[in-house]
């Protein structure tokens, strides 16, 4: 199995949000990430998770 991993600009853009947004979800641990060097990176695994959670607490 393979995922694929992106950068936080990428995921901003996948969730129509700024980047600095992004990092506020990080900070939050709403949003799992992890660090390559000084690069931080997010699966979208993690993306895909975040999404469903969002989507579970606003449809209850």
């Amino acid at each position: 199995m393979t995922t694929a991993v992106l950068t936080v600009d990428q995921v901003a853009e996948h969730l129509g949000i700024s980047r600095w947004k992004v990092h506020d979800l990080i900070r939050s641990r709403e949003l799992a990430s992890f660090k390559i060097g000084r690069c931080r990176r997010i699966s979208e695994a993690a993306v895909d998770s975040y999404i469903s959670l969002r989507t579970e607490r606003e449809a209850a």
